[in-house]
């Protein structure tokens, strides 16, 4: 039993971990990020691992390929579609949470006020050419959230360009000089992403302003499974007022609603033992005793596994 948790401390160190050093995306124990023919150490006893592509993590953790996964980078929202059958899934994945990982964030789809745009459909019904842009990563979750809100709102990204409009792939990270130089020098119209502490100031700066989501958009949005938050005034005086957005806090780590108890009791106990050596954004041993609870940077969004939530109880986590 030792040998084990040792293992599971370890993988559970590495799953939290990477989330905090980019570097590691394709590196860990991914499966699918290892090259052809490369054999994974103690792969019989190893089931904790990363990935980097949302889909593809649920539906193998789903199918049985993986008895705990850590999604990076992957917020809780499209684990809500995945649990509930909507959006790209076609049916309900039966999923469970662990535990969710502290953040607290937003996303953003900001547009010039030269445009005159002043909400997403607008974009549709004026075809307005836009310059957008977006993470360079292909793999990263903020391309989930825009192709299937602006599915909702009846456009596509590919619909921009065939109006003349630009999408380009700037940067890894929001507030990348590559970024912000192209919002200085008025090369782009829109930036969709999260983050919004890393790029909105320089953004309003220069005339750039999120889109607040309202009436039968917003009722479809959440109907799918995406949760309504609010960018505020009180945070970002150059906002004429809050700004209605969609959140995009916590990170969830997931497993199939069947895994083995002992296995997620052990990768619970394996956090409990390390949580003040493994890193968050925040300070302080990692937070568990949030981290099982619905707040606004751990949110929710399905159950959590009997196994996971027994053992947070005992803890004196949950009541």
């Amino acid at each position: 039993m030792a040998s084990w948790l040792l293992i599971c401390a370890y993988f559970a160190s590495i799953v939290l971990y990477a989330w905090f050093r980019p570097s590691w995306r394709r590196i860990g124990p991914s499966r699918d990020s290892l090259p052809p023919g490369f054999e994974l150490p103690l792969q019989d006893k190893v089931h904790a691992v990363t990935f980097t592509l949302g889909g593809k993590a649920f539906k193998r953790v789903s199918g049985g390929g993986a008895e705990a996964v850590r999604v990076r980078p992957w917020p809780v929202d499209p684990l809500a579609l995945a649990y509930r059958g909507t959006g790209p899934y076609t049916k309900p994945l039966p999923l469970s949470v662990v535990t969710v990982i502290p953040s607290e964030d937003q996303m953003a789809f900001a547009v010039s006020e030269r445009t005159g745009v002043t909400s997403l459909e607008e974009i549709r019904e004026r075809r307005v050419p836009l310059r957008v842009s977006l993470r360079k990563q292909p793999g990263h979750s903020t391309h989930f959230y825009i192709k299937h809100i602006l599915d909702a709102a009846g456009f596509s990204l590919d619909d921009i360009k065939s109006w003349g409009g630009e999408v380009r792939y700037d940067a890894a990270i929001p507030q990348a000089s590559e970024r912000l130089g192209a919002i200085e020098r008025g090369e782009v119209d829109a930036v969709f992403d999260e983050a919004i502490n890393r790029w909105i100031y320089k953004a309003l700066d220069h005339g750039i302003r999120p889109l607040s989501l309202e009436g039968p958009l917003l009722a479809r949005l959440e109907e799918m499974g995406f949760r309504r938050g609010v960018i505020p005034k009180a945070d970002y005086p150059k906002l004429s007022a809050d700004v209605v957005s969609l959140d995009f806090s916590g990170w969830a780590v997931f497993t199939r609603a069947d895994a083995p108890d002992d296995f997620i009791t052990a990768f619970c106990r394996a956090l409990e033992a390390r949580k003040d050596r493994i890193a968050w954004q925040g300070e302080g041993p990692l937070p568990l005793e949030s981290m099982c609870r619905n707040t606004p940077d751990t949110p929710l969004v399905i159950p959590l596994h009997p196994a996971a939530e027994r053992f947070w109880r005992d803890c004196g986590y949950l009541p």
